[in-house]
């Protein structure tokens, strides 16, 4: 599957869409980015006179490029074409944080999976500034499951 189809897939749009690219992607991992813009809903009263992105939303973040996009490509093999949407339910997170993430900075995600069994993914996956800084890293799990059409 393509980096491109993948992101077609996801089902989310903005504002909550917080993948912009795909830079590489395989059975064992994956890594993307995202730049945070200046003026994102969530940046509104959260801390008045400098404003930070919230660890939910960086959590957020690692989930939507580290987890669903690569469950996206793994599962891709076995979801035929009555297939026509991704179901995704986070189970469970234990991240760690380092580093502030400001308005406007660009994040790199990079993700490996530990394992993809009965449709529960389980990956280890870390957050980078554009400088190589490390923001976040941790555990993020969930289920990865195709729909059926109607």
């Amino acid at each position: 599957m393509k980096k491109k189809e993948i992101l077609e897939k996801l089902p989310y749009d903005p504002p909550f869409l917080f993948v912009e690219e795909l830079l590489k992607i395989n059975e064992d991992g994956v890594e993307g980015k995202y730049t945070l813009k200046t003026d994102e809903y969530f940046y509104k009263g959260h801390f008045k006179e400098k404003p930070v992105t919230p660890g939910v939303i960086l959590t957020e973040i690692m989930a939507q490029i580290g987890l669903v996009c690569l469950g996206i490509y793994l599962i891709s093999d076995i979801a035929e074409e009555n297939y026509n949407k991704i179901g995704v339910a986070m189970s469970s997170t234990a991240i760690d944080f380092y580093k502030p993430v400001f308005p406007g900075e660009s994040v790199t995600v990079i993700s490996e999976k530990q394992y993809f069994r009965f449709n529960k993914l389980k990956c280890k996956v870390s957050m980078y500034t554009q400088e190589n800084k490390l923001v976040a890293k941790g555990i993020i799990s969930g289920m990865i499951k195709p729909w059926r059409n109607g």
